[in-house]
């Protein structure tokens, strides 16, 4: 077993290289940790530290996320429904519903989706889905010699209208002058 000094050193700092070598143990809650835990740390006068889960189970602790397995998406907190809002938007997830009905399938509230997409994006999931449609459309723009209308419904934008004023403001030219510089 590994001294509580270096234990401890590398529970603060999280580090990765101790994951599965020790277990976290905290005295005042009653339930034990890997050392990368994202959860708030523990003073260290109320942590002990054990070889294996096993052992900190049979000194009466209980894991602190028993849903989760190491290397879950779990494990990865707030960066994995980030992730996994990210490939719902991508897949369409706000062309036909909310960012409440996003929030809702991944378990949050939307405003707590919004400070997540804050702080690990810098953009809102609106920002986002917003500029998934225009990349969309650019690629329908080259790639086929559909009308407007279509290429702005196949893209995930509601109308023409707002099809035109997203590309606009992100591209700074209206579809049509795209594709015209294309022919």
């Amino acid at each position: 077993m590994l001294s509580f000094d270096v234990c401890n050193a590398a529970r603060l700092r999280r580090d990765p290289r101790y994951d599965g070598r020790f277990f976290t143990a905290v005295k005042t809650t009653g339930i034990y940790c890997r050392p990368v835990c994202p959860a708030k740390q523990p003073l260290t006068r109320n942590v002990a530290y054990y070889p294996t889960a096993a052992a900190a189970e049979a000194a009466g602790f209980r894991p602190c996320r028993p849903e989760t397995a190491p290397f879950c998406p779990a494990w990865n907190g707030t960066r994995s429904t980030v992730a996994r809002a990210m490939k719902l938007i991508d897949g369409g997830a706000l062309d036909e519903g909310s960012v409440v009905d996003l929030a809702m399938r991944l378990g949050i509230s939307s405003r707590h989706l919004a400070r997540l997409f804050e702080r690990h994006v810098g953009a809102t999931p609106q920002q986002l889905a917003r500029t998934l449609r225009v990349q969309r459309a650019k690629r329908l723009l080259d790639a086929s010699n559909h009308t407007m209308t279509d290429i702005a419904f196949q893209a995930g934008f509601g109308s023409l209208r707002r099809f035109n004023a997203a590309f606009a403001e992100l591209c700074g030219r209206s579809p049509s002058s795209l594709r015209a510089r294309r022919a």
